[in-house]
């Protein structure tokens, strides 16, 4: 299938000239390309359309979770035909195993895992198995982590037709083999359940079941289930079940991954004891023998992933098997932010391995651990054959790859001119802040302000809350669909303003943001760069009264540059809008449930009466994801009229219930929370979480009785 666009715009400004030069340097090979787009000037829709033109599967690459699903958001509205797919790590929480010699003090691993990020990239790898061409694929850096091999992946992908003889407990061994387990309770993503001659799947990469019923010895039909109604949708003549898990492998893989494994224990346990370092020597041997018996009898054990490269089949420091293997040969790379993005690939390996020598060195893993690492970065260029480099500041190594050559976008369709920078003074500025900030109140516009830490972001959102200002903080601490529901109601106008340290730079698409106040701006290092800087005043590039703050009792030469070449972009600008006749107009964008549905006017007000439990309007409101409060007030309010008190843990009869009924209870409010947290309904959600807690409490104070 090929390519088809979908858009209500046709390329304008510098657009047509970017698109055409980039095409044409696709397809005559060229390796390495540059865009520098400026913000608003569409560089997402240039990269949709040379991925139109040059009809090539397509890795679009970011430096961050929420950036990379605002792009896959715009990706999806442009291909809605195609094949469009959202590839990032899958952890809401992740502490690395670590040991630190000074303190003798070693970490265990610690992660919780987000079961829908989990089902959308076993989608991205499966569909990338099916020969498909017309894929897109966006992706944080988690591409360039180790996964398991595409061979043995596809190897285990379960082809099943209409007539094919294979008898029931035939086709039940193969689904255990590619990791799906058996459920007869609750029909879970990656779970089947089997009822007589009919067995239900319950996929685990997409929201749909597909039901095989047998007839003897051979299949008689295959049907695809709704998911929540289980009502048949419809006949199929044949289907492809995919593995239940990225990292699968057969039988004789694992007992040779084993053999090995124990050789090499011996080997590494003997070297320890050669050296007189008799309490490392017992630990690995503990150790790694503990996890040899959980492989046995489980399948699994915790670390698995330490012994990827016995179960690859690699050799000691060959690089692992990541997304880019399931890609075809002649796949396109586009590096979005590249003058950022770039740094970050380069920094994953180094960062992995000084974690894991001493993890090595210490006895607490195997030398082969260390082969479970994200690529080099020489790496990572040998395996992208043809790449663009999108970025509004490229870096020294961006215009080296293609040789100075440049494709340059501008020119915004929209006329909008790049934002006025004001420097004022630091004295005083919290003040001028919040006139400012009143100003873009009454305007119904939105402002975001840059901190250099974490915890002033913190404190200074605390503050503005105690002035009634509807604010929030974005840093690292917050979880990344908590991040993608923040920029969500901001838009919205549940938030007026936006605190962040560095997520507020790159990439955001944020019409409504008419403000950029930048706290420090004359501290130069990374975050107050010439680039940052730059970055951050396009943060108002999208809004007809844009306008750039710089906090600073000095002009810098990080400043002074990003002064001049705002004022060179602007004078572009004006100079297209004369020749042209346009008049600047104020973008207007239908706002998006990034990882969902579009959001229509009855789903802002449902969703908003539900974040605070009553109209927001007059109230005191600041975001309510990871660390953040709502204030007291308002806090009570919600404990009032949502207190878990009103629902089934409360009720005076889950005292006498038995242990099987708790169970029961808590499955289903599992279940429940789950499904209020895909339809984004996060205030139901925690309130069943809460009642989830308190039923498992019950389970546990039983548990203790016995």
């Amino acid at each position: 299938m090929e390519f088809k666009l979908h858009s209500n715009y046709k390329p304008t400004g510098d657009q047509p000239n970017a698109i055409r030069e980039l095409s044409e340097g696709v397809n005559n090979g060229t390796p390495y390309q540059v865009l520098l787009g400026v913000t608003g000037s569409g560089k997402t829709f240039t990269m949709a359309n040379v991925i139109a033109n040059v009809q090539r599967p397509t890795l679009v690459l970011s430096h961050n979770k929420t950036l990379a699903a605002q792009l896959y958001s715009e990706f999806k509205t442009f291909f809605p035909e195609n094949s469009v797919h959202y590839f990032v790590s899958y952890y809401d929480y992740y502490q690395p195993e670590a040991y630190i010699p000074s303190s003798d003090k070693y970490i265990e691993k610690d992660l919780m895992i987000n079961d829908e990020i989990d089902r959308l990239r076993l989608a991205t790898t499966t569909a990338l198995l099916s020969e498909r061409r017309d894929i897109v694929v966006v992706s944080s850096v988690s591409c360039l982590y180790g996964m398991g091999n595409p061979d043995e992946f596809g190897q285990n992908m379960i082809h099943i037709a209409c007539g094919m003889n294979i008898g029931r407990d035939e086709f039940l061994r193969t689904l255990v083999a590619s990791l799906y387990s058996r459920n007869e309770v609750t029909p879970e993503r990656g779970t089947f359940r089997v009822k007589g001659d009919t067995v239900d799947v319950s996929l685990a990469y997409e929201e749909i079941m597909v039901r095989v019923i047998f007839w003897g010895n051979e299949i008689e039909s295959i049907q695809i289930l709704d998911t929540v109604s289980q009502l048949p949708q419809e006949n199929v003549e044949e289907f492809n079940i995919y593995p239940a898990n990225i990292f699968v492998t057969s039988k004789t893989r694992m007992a040779q991954a084993l053999a090995q494994i124990e050789l090499d224990l011996g080997t590494e346990v003997e070297m320890f004891n050669k050296e007189g370092r008799i309490a490392e020597a017992k630990r690995l041997q503990e150790r790694v023998s503990y996890d040899i018996e959980m492989i046995r009898e489980m399948g699994y054990c915790s670390g698995i992933e330490n012994y990827s490269r016995y179960f690859d089949g690699r050799k000691p420091g060959t690089r692992p098997f990541c997304l880019l293997d399931y890609f075809p040969d002649d796949f396109l790379t586009i590096i979005d932010e590249s003058h950022v993005t770039i740094p970050q690939i380069r920094a994953m390996y180094g960062g992995d391995q000084s974690r894991k020598a001493n993890l090595i060195n210490y006895g607490f893993r195997l030398q082969a651990a260390a082969d479970n690492r994200p690529l080099r970065f020489e790496e990572f260029e040998t395996l992208t054959h043809q790449t663009i480099y999108v970025s509004a500041t490229p870096d020294d190594y961006e215009l080296a790859k293609s040789e100075g050559v440049v494709t340059e976008q501008i020119i915004r369709p929209t006329g909008l001119l790049d934002p006025v920078i004001s420097v004022r003074p630091s004295k005083g500025q919290i003040d001028d802040l919040i006139e400012e900030i009143q100003k873009r109140i009454e305007a119904k516009e939105r402002t975001l302000v840059s901190t250099l830490t974490k915890r002033m972001a913190e404190e200074l959102a605390a503050y503005l809350a105690k002035l009634d200002i509807n604010c929030a903080y974005m840093h690292s601490d917050v979880e990344t669909m908590d991040r993608i529901k923040i920029l969500d109601d901001l838009r919205a106008g549940e938030i007026d303003v936006l605190i962040g340290v560095n997520l507020l730079r790159e990439g955001l698409d944020l019409p409504e943001v008419s403000l950029m106040a930048i706290i420090d701006a004359d501290k130069e290092g990374f975050l107050r760069s010439h680039r940052s800087l730059t970055q951050m005043a396009g943060r108002a590039a999208r809004n007809l009264n844009g306008l750039v703050i710089m906090y600073a009792d000095k002009i810098t030469e990080s400043m002074q540059r990003t002064i001049d070449e705002t004022e060179r972009r602007r004078s572009a600008q004006l100079k297209y809008n004369e020749e042209h006749g346009i008049t600047p107009q104020a973008i207007i964008k239908a706002r998006n449930l990034i990882i969902g549905k579009e959001v229509d006017e009855a789903d802002i007000d449902n969703e908003n009466k539900h974040s605070l439990g009553k109209s927001s309007k007059g109230k005191k409101y600041e975001y309510t994801r990871g660390k953040q409060q709502l204030p007291d007030e308002i806090m009570r309010q919600c404990e009032a009229e949502f207190s878990p008190n009103a629902g089934l843990a409360a009720d005076p009869v889950v005292k006498y219930m038995a242990r099987d009924d708790l169970q029961s209870a808590a499955d289903r409010l599992r279940n429940d929370m789950v499904t209020a947290a895909k339809r984004m309904d996060f205030i139901e959600a925690a309130q069943l979480r809460d009642q989830l807690l308190e039923i498992e409490a019950r389970l546990s104070q039983q548990n203790t009785t016995k």
